[in-house]
């Protein structure tokens, strides 16, 4: 997931590509390893060695703040490469094929259980597990990187989902402005009534109906803020027919409906989803929390709230590990080992307002200063992120049953959610 959520929709007919080019790839690399990471010690080896890492460009500042200060503190140099985002998971899918992977490269959450069965990460479990803050690191990432007990990412750069305000628009409709709204009622209350305003080309929430990966990521914490769950441990059977699930589509069928929704947001694919809010012509919606720093007004903050109130976020973004086909994978943990450590999660992240990995560090020097990222990254602690290896297909595609179901319940009104729930299950057990 990404600096904007929205550009991390477009890109299936690479998924496609890619899922060709990884079939039937082992967790194999050259004749000559070199030093693996777990043999080097700790902290890895800093000794001017030069290191390659691959991300995809939402997340190209965030990358450029780290690498920076890692090569301006540390002899060891990084090589970084942005790849557009529509062109990173076809080009991780051939040089993985032709054993000509970075040294290093993130990944989008959703892709790295696969990536990982297909083996393109290497066995960091000892390294992990030998950090004295592993049980502080955010376990979604963690989960998503591990298989058969085996650890292999670390976080790269966490994308949250969060409830965003705007408190003037919302000050001027009556409401609570430092408050929020407490529960999924609430916030349709707060959407009719900005709407109420009749301000020009303003309007009370928006969304991105015709976009699978913008739905999950601002619409599952609202199950999860329930204490329930949007698929099975496995990964292979949807949850999404609930009651709390359909709570979640009659209140955004009921605020389209009534004309609350930015009417764009119908066909809303994912490229500007988030614009309406940007620009101050909507009232409050579920954004990308990475937003904050560049969002242009006084905004309020929470988590993502269900029908039984409470706040929770999907814990999107990259996740990094070192390649099958470094021969320095010592050197390589030596980023990773720093990447993790107070200097950079503070002293570059949070500097920068973005959310720590970390949550011993929530509260930082930084954060202090504004207590809505305090409220960011403890609700990051409180988050998901859902594993399933068919994840893209089943809910992120343009043509996902997912997409089917959100579009059927919410914009014609037919009731088939435990008919599309049930389509979705085919896609995931598959």
């Amino acid at each position: 997931m990404t600096r904007t959520m929205n550009r991390r929709m477009r890109r299936v007919g690479a998924v496609v590509t890619a899922g060709i080019l990884l079939a039937g790839l082992a967790a194999c690399s050259s004749d000559d390893p070199g030093t693996s990471a777990s043999s080097a010690g700790p902290e890895g080896v800093d000794d001017g060695t030069s290191l390659t890492l691959w991300t995809r460009a939402p997340l190209e500042k965030q990358a450029n703040l780290l690498v920076d200060a890692y090569n301006a503190s540390h002899d060891n140099q990084v090589k970084l490469t942005v790849v557009p985002n529509d062109d990173y998971v076809a080009k991780v899918g051939a040089a993985a094929g032709s054993n000509s992977l970075p040294d290093l490269f993130a990944a989008d959450i959703v892709y790295v259980p696969n990536w990982v069965k297909q083996g393109l990460f290497q066995d960091l479990t000892a390294n992990i597990d030998g950090l004295d803050f592993k049980d502080s690191i955010n376990q979604g990432h963690l989960a998503a990187g591990t298989a058969d007990g085996k650890e292999h990412v670390l976080p790269f750069v966490l994308d949250l989902s969060m409830l965003f305000w705007n408190k003037e628009l919302a000050t001027e409709a009556g409401l609570d402005a430092e408050t929020g709204p407490a529960d999924l009622a609430e916030f349709a209350e707060w959407a009719k009534a900005i709407q109420g305003l009749n301000k020009p080309d303003t309007y009370g929430t928006a969304t991105g109906l015709n976009c699978g990966g913008c739905l999950v990521f601002t619409w599952f914490p609202s199950v999860w803020a329930a204490g329930e769950q949007v698929m099975n441990p496995e990964g292979t059977e949807s949850l999404l027919a609930s009651d709390t699930a359909k709570e979640i589509y009659s209140t955004w069928a009921d605020l389209w409906k009534s004309g609350a929704v930015l009417p764009s947001s119908k066909d809303e694919a994912g490229p500007t989803w988030t614009a309406g809010f940007t620009e101050g012509k909507v009232g409050l919606m579920p954004y990308p929390a990475t937003l904050l720093s560049s969002t242009p007004f006084d905004v309020g903050v929470s988590g993502i709230p269900s029908p039984k109130g409470g706040g929770s976020t999907f814990v999107g973004g990259d996740g990094i590990g070192v390649s099958k086909d470094s021969k320095k994978a010592a050197q390589a943990w030596n980023f990773l080992n720093w990447m993790m450590s107070e200097e950079a999660q503070v002293g570059v992240l949070a500097k920068d307002n973005d959310v720590v990995s970390r949550s011993d560090l929530a509260t930082n020097e930084y954060s202090e200063k504004d207590p809505r990222l305090i409220t960011i990254n403890e609700v990051a602690g409180k988050g998901d992120t859902p594993v399933s290896l068919n994840f893209q297909e089943a809910f992120n595609s343009p043509t996902s049953p997912w997409l089917t179901l959100v579009r059927n319940a919410v914009l014609d009104g037919t009731d088939t959610v435990d008919a599309d729930n049930d389509a979705i299950t085919d896609v995931l057990s598959q």
